[in-house]
């Protein structure tokens, strides 16, 4: 008898996921539960079993900087989410796929550890990052890109270029999403217009190049 309850025990113990499995696993039921029919965000990848490494695609306007220095926008965005052993004790490291301009971006890290903590979803981080490729969040105190926040401060009178809410409804039904002008007060917030939706306000616009060149003439 004895011996028997040994081994139930070790099969339970066997059987039962780590806090760090069990956290992975809630991951993916609540991404697929709140993006599945969201069309500004959507998971186009994930490796592992439970997944470890995602990729997430945004339908949102944001910047990039072109190859003649124009500052341009887009609407399609990837994002690559990977979740390290230490998650979610440790931050994911993210990483954008596509070209973004933007004071929190550079070409191999999305800055998402001034804010992270383990309790936080990340549902609640992706919807988040979607939030500062549209510019309606942005910190320029602690830049990755120094250009970008000098760029963003200069124009803060054509921010955020989206100004739709990046969450899906259900996040905003059961948590209040931050309006731009209700955000974590760390953040430099971005001001509202009221330019029509289909209007391009990037005709006639900022080039990188040209300010390089006023920086480096002599």
């Amino acid at each position: 008898m004895e011996e028997n309850r040994r081994a139930d025990v070790v099969q339970c113990e066997t059987k039962m996921p780590s806090p760090r499995t069990r956290r992975l696993i809630l991951d993916e039921q609540m991404l697929q539960r709140l993006f599945e029919n969201w069309p500004l965000i959507q998971v186009t990848g994930k490796a592992g079993i439970p997944p470890e490494i995602y990729r997430f695609t945004y339908h949102i306007r944001g910047l990039y900087v072109s190859g003649t220095g124009e500052i341009l926008e887009r609407d399609t965005h990837v994002l690559e989410v990977n979740l390290t052993l230490g998650y979610p004790r440790r931050a994911p490291q993210c990483r954008m796929l596509t070209p973004v301009f933007h004071p929190n971006f550079d070409d191999s890290t999305v800055c998402v550890g001034d804010f992270w903590a383990a309790s936080e979803g990340l549902d609640d981080l992706i919807i988040r990052i979607g939030r500062m490729i549209s510019y309606q969040e942005y910190n320029t105190k602690s830049p990755l890109n120094g250009l970008a926040a000098k760029w963003a401060a200069q124009n803060s009178h054509l921010l955020p270029i989206d100004s739709r809410s990046i969450a899906p409804p259900s996040i905003q039904k059961d948590h209040h999403e931050p309006a731009v002008d209700d955000k974590p007060s760390h953040l430099h917030q971005s001001q509202t217009d009221n330019r029509a939706s289909h209007c391009d306000p990037w005709t006639e616009k900022i080039v990188i190049e040209s300010k390089s060149s006023k920086n480096t003439s002599p």
